[in-house]
């Protein structure tokens, strides 16, 4: 299925309108099959709590690709490819969502997750629990 974002904002008179309506600018080299997967950046913000104006004043997706940003807000969509398309298991990681995981598609279609990121602290409590060294992926 094809990407679609769609930004609302603002006219000068304070009218709801739409400012975009279509796949978002994608500037990172995660797709295909040598990937196993694609990559789509929906909204990828640096803000701890985002600014809300008439119009953004830059595209979010300007911003320079990390699997995981290390403050901001993100939302991702990935499509795995199934294994006779080239999908694959990814490597055993773990994100500031403190869990440690992979994904693998095991059917013989795509599969779309998608993934809203919110910017988070660990809490003394968690780190005293995970292991040493505490390596996240970024």
């Amino acid at each position: 299925m094809p990407i679609r974002r769609v930004v609302t904002g603002h006219d000068k008179d304070g009218k709801s309108v739409v400012l975009s309506d279509g796949p978002p600018p994608q500037n990172h080299p995660m797709h295909g099959t040598a990937n196993g997967s694609d990559f789509f950046e929906m909204w990828d913000d640096p803000d701890l709590v985002p600014k809300l104006t008439s119009i953004p004043a830059t595209e979010p997706n300007d911003r320079p690709f990390t699997i995981m940003p290390a403050v901001g807000h993100l939302i991702r969509i990935i499509d795995i490819f199934p294994p006779q398309m080239g999908g694959k298991r990814t490597v055993m990681h773990r994100t500031r969502s403190g869990t440690n995981h992979a994904w693998e598609n095991r059917t013989d279609k795509m599969a779309r997750m998608v993934f809203f990121h919110v910017d988070a602290q660990f809490s003394e409590e968690l780190l005293a629990k995970l292991p040493k060294p505490l390596e996240l992926m970024r």
